[in-house]
């Protein structure tokens, strides 16, 4: 079984435009790793990222240009992560960006909710969101909208993040979390 992303550009109405990236991630793998390509039959990467370690909680992952050059690096905070998902994203030359659930409340419950029974196997039903901070300015936000797929709308504020980088964190944010 595969995890298939497909990451389009927004229209100036908010609909869904061209494709911007698309990947396929294998889920059970040991070292996490995700390639994402210009189109839908792979034939060009744009960019990548892969896990330092394996089978680490609190892995950090490199996300590299279709060279393989470096873009930036994200991890997940293990701790602060079990009351509310928290990631880091570092980008060269502006530091590092912290993001967590926006909402606290919903990310207790959507840890609580795996412990109830029979209820563990339905699909949790409020979505998630997630907020970018660079100090005290939101850089860059992630949201879950309802539909028949996942979708995310992801609205970066700052110009000075490299979007690659910032559609790798999206992408990760699902593929990495098993939402």
């Amino acid at each position: 079984m595969v995890n298939q992303y497909e990451v389009h550009a927004e229209t100036p109405g908010g609909g869904e435009g061209e494709l911007i990236a698309f990947a396929q991630q294998k889920r059970l793998a040991f070292k996490e790793q995700v390639t994402l390509y210009a189109d839908d039959a792979k034939t060009r990467p744009i960019l990548g990222f892969k896990a330092r370690k394996r089978i680490d909680l609190a892995s950090a992952y490199d996300v590299t240009d279709a060279e393989g050059r470096p873009i930036g690096v994200f991890r997940k905070d293990f701790k602060k992560s079990l009351i509310a998902s928290t990631w880091h994203l570092e980008q060269p030359g502006l530091g590092v960006t912290t993001g967590s659930e926006r909402n606290k409340a919903v990310a207790m419950l959507r840890r609580v909710w795996q412990f109830i029974p029979y209820v563990d196997s339905l699909p949790f039903a409020w979505p998630y969101h997630f907020d970018f901070y660079a100090g005290d300015q939101v850089v860059f936000s992630v949201d879950k909208r309802f539909g028949f797929r996942d979708r995310y709308v992801v609205e970066i504020k700052d110009p000075r993040l490299d979007r690659r980088l910032v559609i790798a964190q999206a992408v990760a944010l699902d593929a990495l979390q098993s939402r």
